[in-house]
């Protein structure tokens, strides 16, 4: 028996930090559980929900194509994006096919399983909710604007954000927090992929309720830009603590010191992949989740 047959982990986030985590816990197989964001409406996935509708499958695809380890034919077409002139132009394979089960009247998450089973994905990856929403952000000043790339583009400060409209979790990602030993959030976009799935009630309320496991927060290594990047890492802190009910965040993982972060316990490694200094390195983000959990 080891750590990774012992320990449930769950991450939370979206984009490309969550793919990079998930990868990070591949050893967990079906103990690790991705709960991804689905709020997305840039690029091929704002494109399909504009005229399609459903949740956003970006996050999703991205995540299930960062935990294939076995190229194949099937991994190659569902990472295939269209070039040329016409409207199938920047379209990714993966998100066509994801929301074609969706149409066919397929559970989102039965959907991801499916792929996953199709690509040889043991990690769990559960999407927030199954239900269609947007991200909508109120600034200091009164502006409301609705969808992530908006949201990203603003020039004020925000004072809240919200789904719109208020949608449930999905039922199997409130179990999986339930029974997680550590509950990661990060890393990834602030405001558009960690965020989103904490405004779902049930998640919020399940992080609060789970007292045994260890809340771990990951920090970006680079900044970020927009109203995210003018958020100091105490209010990010403070902004997912009371997404969880004030439940306490017991853990902020990162690569560099944080002496003036005095009500919270601050881990500091050297987590930078060796060619990329902006990118989590897979192992050594493995091994210091391993080491917080054996702590």
């Amino acid at each position: 028996m080891t750590i990774y047959t012992t320990k449930k982990v769950v991450a939370i986030g979206g984009g490309h930090g969550l793919g990079r985590m998930l990868a990070a816990l591949k050893d967990f197989g079906n103990n690790a559980t991705g709960i991804v964001t689905t709020t997305d409406n840039g690029g091929s996935t704002g494109r399909i929900r504009h005229c399609q509708g459903g949740i956003a499958w970006g996050d999703t695809r991205n995540c299930i194509n960062q935990l294939i380890t076995d190229p194949s034919i099937s991994s190659m077409m569902f990472e295939y994006r269209f070039k040329g002139t016409g409207e199938l132009d920047g379209h990714n394979l993966g998100n066509l096919m994801l929301t074609a089960l969706d149409n066919l009247s397929v559970r989102p998450l039965e959907a991801t399983n499916l792929i996953r089973s199709m690509l040889g994905v043991e990690v769990n990856i559960i999407p927030m909710s199954e239900h269609p929403s947007d991200l909508s952000a109120l600034s200091v000043d009164g502006a409301l604007v609705t969808g992530e790339t908006s949201v990203d583009e603003m020039d004020e400060d925000l004072q809240r954000l919200d789904l719109d409209p208020e949608v449930p979790a999905t039922s199997e990602a409130v179990e999986a927090i339930e029974q997680a030993d550590a509950i990661i959030l990060g890393p990834g976009s602030f405001l558009t992929s960690i965020m989103p799935p904490l405004l779902l009630t049930e998640v919020g309320r399940a992080i609060a309720n789970n007292l045994k496991a260890k809340l771990i927060f990951v920090e970006n290594l680079s900044p970020e830009y927009g109203p995210a990047g003018r958020m100091s890492l105490k209010q990010k802190l403070e902004w997912c603590e009371r997404a969880c009910q004030a439940r306490k965040i017991d853990v902020v993982l990162g690569d560099q010191a944080h002496p003036e972060l005095t009500d919270w316990n601050c881990v500091t490694k050297e987590l930078a992949s060796p060619n990329r200094d902006w990118r989590h390195d897979r192992s050594k983000l493995q091994e210091a989740i391993v080491d917080l959990l054996q702590a």
